[in-house]
């Protein structure tokens, strides 16, 4: 673990992308201090101000903090995020475990679900979903991370292939360890590398999926902060006030690019070709 961080230490863009992260879940996780408005505060007669010492990156239409509303929509976003991700993993890897340890008639249809998933795209799929479920946090999570199952089982699969024909596994097998003991503890945790930089760059999927469907009135619903649903609402003020959808945009934009910057590096990081 020591020598992963020191190679990802080496880059730059990565320690931006991992100390934007940090930062974000501090934010997140203390914006009830952070915030200085409530987020649902309503005062009609401070409706679209600009920038200012009292609201410093200005108010929305209903006269709400922008800032307050961007530092409770991080809350939000981060939770979909890594929650989405934690369900497409949870479910992905055990299928793509299955389907490459055991291959025959057990991978092929596994696979051939996964086929037919990946065929539909990602963000399709997702607003399939959602507008199956209804709009909500818990259902905006559901339908993010079974829409990435599909990614997550083909890379565990793969892995598991790459593997299963090794000599630890043929003496775990030897010495009477059951198929779901040599599962947990020889081959899910010796797939680990590609599975930790596919759910960082996830995360930054996950998100930006989040945004779109709250954006599109499938997510999260109101009075709830959600950054894509923050630029739904000033999108119709655009010309007039464009602080309502710039400071909501930079946040997306900020936090997916940290994110691909920090699974980027970790990628390099955890390559074994690079280590010297």
């Amino acid at each position: 673990m020591a020598e992963v961080f020191f190679r990802l230490a080496k880059s730059p863009l990565a320690m931006f992308g991992l100390a934007f992260i940090l930062l974000l879940v501090f934010v997140a996780i203390f914006a009830d201090v952070l915030a200085p408005y409530p987020f649902q505060k309503q005062n009609l007669m401070h409706s679209f101000e600009t920038p200012s010492a009292s609201f410093l990156l200005g108010t929305d239409e209903f006269g709400r903090d922008i800032l307050s509303r961007l530092i409770y929509g991080a809350r939000v976003s981060l939770q979909v995020g890594f929650i989405a991700v934690g369900i497409a993993l949870v479910v992905g890897g055990m299928l793509g475990a299955l389907s490459g340890y055991y291959g025959g008639w057990i991978d092929n249809a596994i696979m051939r679900v996964m086929d037919v998933l990946l065929s539909i795209p990602q963000t399709l799929l997702a607003i399939a979903i959602a507008a199956a479920l209804g709009p909500g946090l818990f259902n905006l999570m559901i339908a993010v991370g079974i829409s990435a199952v599909p990614t997550y089982a083909r890379i565990v699969r793969g892995s598991v292939l790459s593997i299963r024909g090794m000599e630890f596994i043929e003496a775990a097998k030897a010495v009477g360890s059951s198929d779901t003991r040599i599962i947990l503890r020889h081959i899910i945790p010796n797939s680990m590398a590609p599975i930790i930089v596919q759910s960082t760059l996830g995360v930054a999927s996950a998100i930006l999926n989040a945004a779109g469907l709250s954006f599109i009135g499938l997510g999260i619903q109101p009075p709830y902060p959600e950054w894509g649903a923050m630029l739904s609402g000033g999108r119709q003020y655009i010309r007039d006030y464009p602080h309502l959808t710039l400071y909501p945009g930079l946040a997306i934009m900020l936090t997916i690019l940290a994110l691909n910057f920090l699974g980027d590096g970790l990628r390099d990081a955890l390559d074994p070709k690079l280590k010297r």
